[in-house]
């Protein structure tokens, strides 16, 4: 069997376009996979050589003119560094301002007196009492030292570099406290530490003045009620109460009892104890009617 028949016309043209196809499909696939040719196109205006050389001028650099500057203030505050240990995260806070004139002296240690006063004699002493003797204890005492009671200079009896007299008035010693003694010069370049003088309240008498009876002859009575109690006690001119307090004057407006040890004296006013009933109350009047 014949499969090719060139005397046919339709045989011949079937086999034209097969081969017309054929060439087609090997021209895709090889512009596919390679890419077309590899060769650089030739550009015939580069190729030719100029004529005539240009010649190239390199652009000038402007020249700087300060007169085209402007000023730039910063008006801003800057911050101050950070401090140690600080949040990094919160906002800033300036510090506070320097007081101005504000002026902290230095410290310095308070020197040692060049005397010394270890003790006094006595140490304690009643308020109200008289002038009393007063030994001051110590060291490096010359006879150029006065005694000093708050402030007030006394006469000073110089026994030895460690032991000095004095007497104090009983005006220093009228009211309860302390009072602080020195002893010094009078130029002051020599002076003693301080040390306290106590002065403590008197006892006193726990009596309320409650009644009288005035006598002709002068044998008065005093009825006198102890503070906290109600037992009344008739007293006279004379008579001591407590082992300590002697009955000095009566009269109907006051008891003065006086301190047998101190010598001090204490004023009783008249007053009525309203918490007593007024029939058992002590009576007040000029004269005994007991008595022809």
């Amino acid at each position: 069997m014949q499969l090719f028949d060139p005397n046919n016309p339709n045989e011949r043209k079937k086999i034209i376009a097969a081969a017309a196809l054929f060439v087609v499909a090997i021209a895709v696939l090889g512009y596919v996979f390679f890419g077309g040719s590899s060769k650089p196109a030739t550009n015939s205006t580069a190729a030719k050589p100029s004529p005539t050389p240009t010649r190239i001028v390199k652009e000038q650099e402007p020249v700087d003119d300060p007169s085209s500057y402007r000023e730039i203030i910063y008006k801003g505050t800057i911050p101050g560094p950070s401090e140690a240990n600080r949040n990094i995260f919160a906002f800033y806070e300036p510090p506070p301002p320097p007081v101005k004139g504000a002026y902290v002296p230095t410290p310095s240690p308070t020197p040692v007196p060049p005397m010394a006063i270890s003790s006094l004699s006595p140490s304690t002493v009643y308020a109200r009492t008289a002038d009393f003797s007063l030994e001051v204890t110590g060291d490096k005492f010359t006879p150029a030292i006065r005694v000093t009671v708050d402030g007030r200079e006394l006469p000073t009896r110089f026994i030895n570099s460690q032991q000095l007299f004095t007497t104090v008035p009983a005006a220093l010693i009228a009211n309860p406290g302390a009072r602080q003694v020195m002893a010094r010069t009078n130029d002051g370049k020599l002076y003693s530490n301080s040390i306290t003088l106590n002065v403590t309240p008197p006892p006193l008498p726990n009596y309320n003045f409650v009644g009288v009876i005035i006598k002709p002859r002068g044998n008065d009575t005093a009825v006198l009620q102890k503070k906290g109690d109600k037992e009344l006690l008739n007293v006279y001119r004379g008579d001591v109460l407590e082992g300590r307090f002697r009955v000095n004057s009566i009269s109907e407006r006051e008891v003065v009892l006086v301190d047998t040890t101190l010598k001090i004296r204490h004023t009783i006013p008249f007053t009525i104890d309203t918490s007593i009933p007024l029939q058992n109350r002590p009576p007040v009047r000029r004269v005994d009617t007991e008595e022809p």
